[in-house]
């Protein structure tokens, strides 16, 4: 810990500070939770809402309707991909600059307010083909955009912690945005039994004014990030506060002394498998629930309550997980996960014609597997981080994870548009996690104290 303790000091903790800090997770988690995975990407825009009324028309078992709504599905992943490669491009050099000049809060407000403006924007995307990709471009615009704010939201730690509370302080966040999560589906509930409180279901209004209410939550909620959180001072060496050309250039030469360092070489592989599995990971909730949608034909309170089963089975596993991360090691939960997952979505695709009950049962076994291997992930580095060197490893891990974060998605796309069938997205995201899987076995297991 010597390396947090020089970068973070001895810092004075507020818990009306650390609040707001952890709201700002509570306030953005729908765009990710409603946006993005359950609803209005699964529910509205991937559906016959945006097929031209003579195919719209046709019997749901219609050759040509079902490869219409594939094509759906994977310009959302193409979306996808397009938003990962400008992550990859954009995130972490911008990251760098903010940490160098000391300006994490102004690139979260710009990350903030632009991912608000694109979920205001969703009021817009009226259900017709010709606002089809506009919706694409607004929630690809608002993932770039969240990564960026995220970015630096997670800098901000360094103001309100320190090396005895950090790790505590980082599983509020991650508490807060997972249980907002969980809150907002259960208000899309509540919106969805009152009949829409009256509103007219024609026009796809209600899942517009669900973005709508989405980016008035993250304005409530993040704004106290920005009023009570101070500024952290500016970090890293002096020549990282050069131009952005030249922050890739040192970002290319800190991952080539990785590799080439005795002792930090098991560190480099475990952070390039890292960064292939955890893409896995997050396709298995990013195109989860258009699989269920598309594939298993779950309806909307179908797509709902498995959004929250979920989210609570991910942290319930997540939490249990972890006591066996300290008998077995951390090694041992990511190949077993990673294995699990493989074998789970396999079974959702050669066995999709049993019907919903094989989404329900392995479905969410896919998402059980994926909170262990995130936090052991997490683990895993911690202990193969040499001392002293805690930041710039971390920030490593951050930036290849976003690397590799366009591959599920680019994949879940490439398939459908080969096959027109969406359950062959599948393989895509089950292709990233054996590879995933196939590079971390090589890696030495990381010491148990």
């Amino acid at each position: 810990m010597l390396g947090l303790q020089k970068q973070l000091g001895d810092v004075p903790t507020k818990k009306s500070t650390i609040l707001s800090w952890a709201l700002w997770d509570w306030g953005l988690q729908p765009f990710n939770t409603i946006i993005v995975t359950f609803i209005f990407t699964a529910l509205y825009l991937t559906t016959e809402a945006f097929l031209p009324a003579d195919v719209a028309a046709m019997a749901d078992d219609h050759p040509a309707k079902e490869a219409a709504l594939a094509d759906l599905a994977s310009g959302v992943g193409w979306g996808s991909t397009i938003a990962g490669l400008l992550i990859l491009v954009l995130a972490p050099v911008l990251g760098q600059q903010a940490d160098a000049q000391g300006r994490q809060k102004l690139w979260l407000g710009i990350g903030t307010v632009g991912t608000v403006l694109s979920m205001l924007a969703l009021w817009f995307a009226e259900p017709a083909p010709a606002f089809f990709w506009f919706a694409v471009a607004m929630i690809s615009a608002g993932t770039v955009l969240g990564e960026i704010a995220a970015v630096n939201s997670n800098a901000l730690l360094v103001s309100i912690a320190n090396p005895q509370n950090i790790g505590r302080i980082s599983g509020l966040g991650w508490g807060f945005g997972y249980v907002g999560g969980v809150v907002a589906l259960i208000l899309v509930v509540v919106f969805y039994m009152g009949d829409w409180f009256g509103i007219p279901d024609d026009g796809g209004v209600p899942f517009r004014l669900i973005a709508v209410g989405c980016a008035v939550w993250a304005i409530v909620f993040c704004l106290p990030v920005f009023l009570k959180v101070p500024e952290p001072a500016p970090l890293g060496r002096p020549e990282r506060r050069a131009g952005l050309l030249q922050s890739y250039v040192m970002l290319v030469r800190d991952v080539k002394a990785l590799y080439r360092g005795s002792t930090t070489r098991n560190t480099f592989w475990f952070l390039l498998s890292s960064a292939v599995f955890r893409d896995g990971l997050a396709g298995v909730f990013a195109f989860g629930a258009i699989i269920a949608s598309q594939v298993f034909g779950f309806g909307f309170i179908d797509i709902v309550v498995f959004g929250i089963a979920a989210n609570l089975i991910a942290g319930v596993s997540t939490m249990i997980a972890g006591r066996w991360d300290d008998r077995f090691g951390p090694k041992a939960i990511i190949v077993a996960a990673l294995a699990g997952m493989v074998i789970s979505g396999l079974v959702v695709f050669f066995f999709a014609g049993a019907g919903q009950i094989v989404f329900w049962i392995f479905g969410l076994i896919l998402c059980a597997f994926v909170g262990p291997a995130q936090s052991a992930g997490r683990s895993f580095l911690a202990r193969v981080t040499p001392a002293g060197r805690e930041g710039e490893i971390f920030g490593l891990y951050a930036t290849t994870g976003r690397a590799a974060s366009w591959m599920s998605a680019a994949l879940w796309s490439l398939l459908i548009s080969l096959t027109s069938a969406t359950i062959f997205g599948v393989l895509g995201i089950v292709l990233v996690l054996l590879v995933g899987l196939l590079l971390v076995l090589p890696v030495k297991a990381a010491p148990r104290d």
